[in-house]
């Protein structure tokens, strides 16, 4: 058999694994995009303010910190398989939380039930990153993260029409009617809201749960990075996961990634309503990003590695983003919304080229190194409200954007420097 034959086969191999897992970022995005709706959403169902309304972020992302290193030992014992469709399931029960907390139109239960969708997650991502990652040359992981990236905006991108469409709709309108209504008249009308809730989750618990299955009982290889992408030039070197200092730069660089991009998509309704915007109009201003993001893994895919480095990449795509962030600061109306929406396309690179630099060498320390990046994700429950409670210190959310500069300087630092800490 040709060598050329070999390698056709071996892509082969490598086709229906991709698949299935492009169909979890595809789920990764739906949910996670969901919130940039779920915000404005509860902050009138549930009477918030702008902060407060941001928990949502907090309540999601937190699990991911909390759940990361458990999940890494559930996926020694199980497998990346069978720990894929165990994390479907538990999202499930997390979204099935959405009946009695739209009943009872509690925020708390709320909370809970997107705490809960996170631990799946948190499960999801800690099997499916390191699976992509390891799943052919490092060279090219960025480009094979890239494909999974897209099929991550394009949910994000329906998400925010869908559920946006069902739990928004109308909003600006419903928000004048509550003015002139007694508070048992607001409350029933209120309760109203909160049920819209209610259908779209159970749609998409019975989803998951069918994912589950499928996964649980589909001939999905396993990777044995312990053997594949063991450090033959340091076989003995590292006896601990904190051996690996760009690993743990890799994890802060992880952590203030996800918190911009966060902020980049779900404060981009209320964004868009500070410069004067219908709410209803701005809750769709998510997409915007969602396209650039896409944009950007298209381009990603076609330069990564042929054209550019994974590393350049990074730096280029890191200055980018700090140049936009200022002018969305500094410019009004429609320029600042473009510039705002244009984060999504210098953001997309982000992740793909952090993740296989930061896992480079790990080899047997690959799975514990993904929990540990996984953890930095926390910074989307950190940042978004962090952002909130300086944006009102400064009574601008336009102003509070200010916030996003020092996380994007770490990022730069690591793309330049972090990156190579520890190695010779």
């Amino acid at each position: 058999m040709s060598t050329s034959t070999v390698a056709s086969n071996h892509r082969r191999d490598f086709i229906l694994p991709l698949v299935i897992i492009g169909a979890l970022f595809f789920i990764f995005g739906f949910i996670t995009w969901a919130n940039s709706q779920l915000i404005p959403y509860l902050k009138v169902a549930c009477e918030l303010t702008t902060t407060q309304s941001l928990y949502v972020t907090s309540a999601f992302f937190a699990a991911y910190f909390i759940m990361a290193l458990p999940s890494s030992f559930i996926l020694k014992k199980t497998g990346y398989k069978k720990g894929m469709s165990l994390g479907l399931l538990v999202m499930a029960i997390g979204a099935l939380l959405f009946i009695p907390a739209a009943q009872s139109r509690s925020y708390p239960i709320f909370l809970a039930g997107l705490f809960v969708i996170g631990t799946g997650l948190a499960l999801l991502q800690t099997a499916s990153n390191p699976y992509v990652t390891v799943l052919g040359p490092i060279e090219s992981a960025a480009q094979r993260i890239s494909i999974m990236g897209i099929c991550n905006k394009v949910a994000g991108i329906l998400a925010v029409f869908v559920l946006g469409g069902i739990v928004l709709k109308d909003v600006d309108a419903f928000n004048a009617k509550l003015i002139g209504l007694t508070a048992d008249a607001k409350a029933v009308e209120l309760d109203a809201l909160a049920a819209r809730v209610i259908n779209p989750y159970v749609t998409i618990a019975i989803v998951l749960t069918i994912l589950a299955v499928i996964i649980y009982f589909i001939n999905l290889p396993e990777i044995r990075e312990e053997e594949d992408t063991i450090d033959t030039a340091h076989p003995k070197a590292h006896s601990s996961i904190f051996q690996f200092p760009h690993l743990i730069l890799g994890a802060l660089a992880i952590f203030f990634y996800v918190g911009v991009e966060v902020i980049s998509y779900d404060t981009f309704a209320g964004f868009g309503e500070s410069l004067g915007y219908p709410l209803e109009q701005a809750s769709k201003f998510a997409s915007y990003t969602g396209y650039g993001l896409l944009l950007g893994y298209v381009l990603g895919i076609i330069c990564i590695p042929k054209v550019i480095s994974q590393q350049k990449a990074l730096v280029a795509s890191t200055l980018l983003s700090i140049v936009l962030v200022l002018f969305s600061m500094f410019v009004g109306g429609e320029p600042a919304i473009v510039c705002f929406a244009l984060l999504g396309f210098s953001n997309a690179v982000l992740w793909p080229a952090i993740w296989p630099l930061a896992l480079d060498g790990l080899g047997k320390f690959t799975k514990i190194g993904a929990a540990l990046l996984i953890m930095g994700i926390v910074g989307g429950a950190v940042l978004p409200p962090l952002y909130g409670k300086v944006s009102e210190i400064i009574g601008s959310k336009q102003t509070g954007y200010i916030l996003m500069i020092p996380c994007y300087l770490f990022i730069l630092y690591y793309s330049v420097i972090g990156y190579k800490a520890g190695k010779k």
